[in-house]
């Protein structure tokens, strides 16, 4: 608990950027999943790196843990003071540094969210491409190493993340990476803070990859008769070699939700949404291979969106998924999982996940990014009814034990926050603990987003 001497410490640095206020600490204390924890004791809103330095200062002495906030859409927990402490919210650092469009770079603080980042760069010529579907913050993006829709062709943060300034627990500010095309020059640190979920340090300023705008772009909506078929014409793709920007993935459940929320049309049916980016030439033959594939699979119905305002309406669409299965359930919460495999064993995944859920007596409608074998369930609940939430639980673990035995992973992108720590040692192992060792030597008061990502301590 914060005790007065460390909130006149806090005060003293902060002023009025400092808040107890029970909206406040509210705001700071909830999830986009079901997912609950305590509050923290106070939210402040550093305007630079000196002060959050000063802060982990005043976080050292006084004992009080510290968790970064940046727009508060991460679905397994990462954000919750389990512990108490401070939330450290950076809307106030949230701007664009400096952009060097010759290297293709550009230089941001943690606050900034990728569609702000976008619309400054509007006139560059090139954009930061890792969409994740919510207007989520940069750092938080980076933080667990987010990815999204386009990670099929343009990867996920820890390829578009090129260098970092992070405050270690200790005060100490570090600089990861370089502008530079590659290096040999000692450990990956970048890569290691990469998905660190704010355990090993607060990031202060990221270097960002930026990429060119496509000349032409195309999507597409195909339907299918079957779910295996929708999967088994993605695995062929991409085996094939066919380069999609995006690959999405719709269950007919989603499609309805989508249907009735978004005020679409789309058949209820499993559909695949892709998009296709190049020359004029590279898209019409790539789209053309895509149709002709998806034929022979069954495919009895093809809708192009070459205009741009038809395919913002096809995306909007699909990034408004998660509200609208929420909105299917009235009065219904959510318990989002995801997982990801080798794409050899995606139609395996999805079919056992799909079964699974239908048996359970609970809605569980399925969308994913299977472009890359990553795939979610959107297990809704009734907040109060135990016995649902603990079938929703049982799935979501069979679903990470079923990633694991066919070679995938627990998380393709949600992380790990606490939703998610009870799978990492059956993923790791030994491993698991080194990590726990890493954060040890890094953060040895725990005080940085403490109960989060690794081993617990006693």
């Amino acid at each position: 608990m914060m005790t007065p001497a460390a909130r006149s410490d806090l005060q003293t640095l902060f002023g009025n950027r400092l808040s107890v206020s029970a909206a406040v600490l509210a705001e700071h204390g909830q999830s986009e999943s079901l997912m609950t924890a305590g509050l923290p004791d106070a939210v402040v809103f550093p305007n630079s790196t000196a002060e959050v330095v000063a802060l982990t200062q005043i976080a050292t002495r006084h004992r009080l843990p510290l968790i970064g906030w940046g727009a508060g859409t991460s679905l397994e927990g990462h954000a919750l003071a389990l512990q108490g402490g401070i939330s450290v919210d950076f809307r106030n650092m949230a701007g664009v540094l400096e952009v060097r469009p010759e290297d293709r770079l550009v230089r941001v603080q943690p606050g900034l969210t990728r569609e702000a980042l976008n619309l400054d760069l509007r006139t560059t010529g090139m954009f930061f491409p890792v969409d994740p579907g919510a207007n989520a913050s940069i750092g938080g993006m980076a933080a667990t190493r987010a990815s999204g829709t386009t990670a099929v062709r343009y990867g996920t943060m820890r390829a578009n993340v090129v260098a970092l300034e992070v405050v270690l627990a200790d005060g100490r500010v570090i600089r990861t990476g370089s502008g530079a095309p590659k290096s040999s020059a000692g450990y990956d640190l970048t890569a290691l803070f990469v998905g660190s979920e704010g355990t090993l340090g607060l990031i202060t300023e990221l270097t960002l990859r930026l990429h060119g705008l496509p000349e032409a772009v195309s999507a597409a909506v195909a339907v299918f008769a079957t779910l295996e078929a929708a999967v088994d014409c993605v695995i062929a793709a991409i085996q094939m070699g066919i380069p999609a920007a995006r690959i999405e993935f719709l269950d007919p459940a989603t499609v309805a939700a989508c249907n009735a929320y978004s005020g679409t049309n789309l058949p209820a049916a499993p559909q695949l949404l892709l998009e296709f980016h190049g020359s004029p030439a590279s898209v019409a033959e790539d789209a053309a291979r895509f149709q002709e594939l998806a034929t022979s699979f069954g495919a009895g119905d093809f809708r192009w969106a070459e205009a741009q305002e038809d395919r913002n309406r096809l995306w909007k669409m699909r990034h408004q998924a998660y509200p609208a299965i929420l909105a299917s359930r009235p009065g219904a919460r959510a318990i989002v999982t995801d997982v990801c495999v080798p794409i050899s064993a995606l139609a395996r995944a999805v079919e056992e996940t799909r079964n699974d859920i239908a048996a359970s007596g609970i809605p569980g409608p399925i969308l994913g990014h299977v472009g890359d074998g990553n795939f979610h369930a959107i297990l809704l609940v009734e907040p109060d009814d135990a016995a649902e939430i603990a079938t929703a639980k049982d799935l979501a673990a069979r679903m990470a034990a079923r990633a694991l035995r066919l070679g995938g992973t627990i998380t393709g992108e949600h992380g790990v926050g606490f939703g998610k720590l009870p799978y990492m040692a059956a993923e790791h192992g030994e491993a698991w603990s080194v990590m726990g060792a890493i954060k040890r030597a890094l953060d040895p008061l725990d005080l940085m987003n403490p109960g989060k990502l690794v081993p617990q301590t006693d």
